[in-house]
């Protein structure tokens, strides 16, 4: 079948069969007729032609560093929420946090294979901004803030201050922080700064120094509790990163036989579902991981059916979930 067989079948010109596979604007009594003629022989346009015709791949390029990551999943998940209702398709590349690796899907997506990038982002290095300055399709940053590109992103840095202050309002003077690479601007340096100007405002500076790095895993943050112990011995609250670094500080804790809260206090971040079937459950930081990805692809949208649009950076609030009182 071709686009000339179906405009006969449907009693209509090749031109409006054309339109209706574009979204272009024909009568309802020609979309009809042709809809029904479509859905008789199961007729597919090629993709190849239409690609070739339009210079659009009608698919969306989305990077992420890896997929088992629940806030990831939750921005891929608002992502699809949008896609699935469009004319559009997603790609979907894991780099599992090889910033090199990074770099070659931007560089390949860069080669018209996408009609743009949506990059759920962690670090940025000089190669990452010298792609994206030569970028020839529209790039939206998803959980990083850039300065001259379209981002969505989320208030870590009072997130972790709000947080901060809250355990030290329940009297745990003795805090610790388990916390990311400082290259990761957004989970790493501002979640850390959010809790260093919190403990100064609050006349607890010393506590800014019963700080270590972990990885993104429950091993780490177990591995990292211990850490902390050595470093102060006389601790009685512990902020962290994410809720899975909080949920392996909460099992070194139990398999060394300290009680949550009553000795130990621990907070978590990102309102994971992890956070809920701890014992206790933590108290965490509720970020809208599902609408950066909704908002993303809005904005992304924007550029590819305007040609153009203004640089746009939306940053999102959060909420404290807290059931320890």
């Amino acid at each position: 079948m071709n686009i000339a067989e179906i405009a006969k079948l449907a009693g209509v010109s090749s031109a409006a069969v054309s339109r209706y596979f574009n979204n272009g604007y024909i009568s309802e009594e020609k979309r009809e007729a042709i809809r029904k003629v479509v859905e008789e022989t199961g007729y597919r346009p090629s993709i190849q032609a239409q690609t070739l015709r339009t210079k659009k791949t009608k698919m969306i390029g989305v990077i992420v560093p890896k997929i088992a990551s629940a806030s990831i999943g939750r921005i891929v998940e608002g992502i699809l929420s949008v896609l699935n209702k469009s004319e559009y398709q997603m790609i979907l590349a894991v780099t599992q946090n090889d910033p090199k690796k990074e770099q070659e899907y931007l560089s390949s997506f860069n080669d018209k294979l996408v009609d743009g990038v949506i990059l759920i982002a962690t670090v940025f290095t000089t190669g990452h901004k010298r792609i994206l300055k030569n970028m020839s399709v529209p790039v939206v940053i998803v959980g990083q803030q850039l300065s001259g590109y379209c981002c969505v992103y989320h208030d870590d840095y009072h997130a972790s201050y709000e947080l901060t202050k809250l355990l030290l309002e329940k009297g745990r003077k003795n805090l610790g922080y388990i916390g990311a690479i400082q290259q990761d601007k957004a989970v790493g340096m501002e979640r850390y700064r959010g809790f260093k100007d919190a403990v100064h405002d609050m006349n607890c500076e010393e506590l800014e120094k019963n700080y270590v790095v972990a990885s993104f895993t429950v091993s780490s943050g177990y591995e990292k509790m211990g850490e902390l112990f050595e470093i102060c011995k006389d601790i009685n609250g512990v902020l962290c990163a994410t809720d899975t670094m909080a949920a392996g500080a909460m099992q070194y804790l139990h398999e060394n036989g300290i009680e949550i809260p009553e000795q130990i206090l621990v907070a978590g971040q990102g309102d994971s579902d992890m956070a809920r079937v701890t014992t206790p459950s933590l108290i965490t930081v509720h970020y809208s991981y599902e609408k950066s990805g909704e908002l993303a692809v809005h904005m992304l949208m924007e550029v590819l059916n305007l040609g153009e649009t203004e640089l746009k950076e939306i940053k999102l609030g959060y909420y404290i979930v807290d059931s320890i009182h």
